[in-house]
């Protein structure tokens, strides 16, 4: 037993951090979330922002976009060209995908400045992403709205998560050092 434990210590303290840090994360985030009460149709800050940022980049490439307040759950109505087209929910602000993300990179982590630098920098980035898929999606769903299935389930996820899987790659490969520390020992 101890003989396993030794040969799959790197991998125990892989899961270790990774599941501390998700865990972690996850709870301070969901306080945040409790903060907001969905019976009275509340939508976090954090949505809230990304729903106006929304418009804002709508707008800002000549799209007639507005962003109204669901007034029957607690979300924000995304009105392009004033037809409903989509909605912001908690799910769609990126907070959960950048705690994934954040959790992984801290797990194959190689000293606190280069981590945190990446996970700030790879959480803006995943960001602004989101921003642009939910963009790209609103404008889809108005033109293609047969197509929401598959743009919504599964396009549009594997746009978000597909750049967050090249990030860990570039994380382990390049930036931690990980990759090449096992390569020499």
């Amino acid at each position: 037993m101890k003989t396993l434990l030794v040969q799959y210590k790197p991998f125990f303290l892989f899961l270790i951090r990774f599941l501390v840090f998700y865990f972690v994360c996850t709870f301070v985030y969901k306080m945040y979330l409790n903060q907001y009460n969905p019976d009275l149709n509340e939508v976090d800050g954090i949505s809230q922002v990304v729903a106006e940022q929304t418009g804002h980049v709508l707008n800002l490439f000549g799209h007639n976009a507005e962003i109204v307040k669901h007034e029957n759950e607690p979300s924000v109505k995304i009105l392009y060209k004033g037809v409903y087209v989509s909605r912001i929910i908690e799910g769609c602000n990126a907070i959960s995908i950048i705690i994934l993300f954040a959790a992984f990179v801290f797990a194959f982590s190689s000293g606190f400045k280069r981590t945190f630098l990446f996970i700030v920098s790879g959480a803006v980035l995943i960001y602004i992403l989101n921003i642009i898929r939910i963009v790209l999606l609103t404008l889809a769903l108005y033109y293609k709205p047969e197509y929401e299935r598959i743009l919504h389930g599964t396009v549009f996820p594997l746009f978000i998560y597909g750049a967050v899987f090249l990030l860990w790659v570039f994380w382990v490969t390049k930036v931690s050092g990980y990759a090449k520390r096992n390569i020499t020992e």
